[in-house]
């Protein structure tokens, strides 16, 4: 799924960046504010992607994930870039063996080997 012809995730990385830079040096957000409006993209995009999408499951999860990440952030826990690399790798590898066994193949496995 596409919005505007770019990606979901290219959307929020310049939502992200937008509320970063507006946030720092515009309205002078506190982290607390940052981080719930850097949630509220995350969220709501994955929301997006799993309603656009059949096998959405796993987008909705993984943008969930990174509201809590990102609230978590915002509201004093100190988490390291890598621990957060981790939890959203383990959260993508959890759905994705959960939404493996859930999706089927538009096309036979049979009418691509007459091809």
């Amino acid at each position: 799924m596409k919005i505007f012809g770019r990606e979901p995730a290219l959307w929020a990385a310049l939502a992200n960046a937008i509320i970063y830079v507006l946030g720092a040096l515009v309205f002078h957000l506190s982290p607390n504010a940052e981080a719930t409006l850097i949630a509220v993209v995350a969220a709501t995009l994955g929301v997006l992607v799993a309603w656009q999408t059949t096998d959405g499951l796993s987008a909705a999860i993984l943008g969930l994930a990174k509201a809590l990440i990102a609230l978590v952030l915002g509201f004093g826990l100190k988490v390291g870039a890598d621990q957060q690399a981790a939890i959203l790798a383990l959260v993508a590898a959890l759905t994705g063996m959960f939404v493996r066994t859930q999706a089927t193949a538009p096309v036979s496995a049979a009418a691509v080997a007459r091809k």
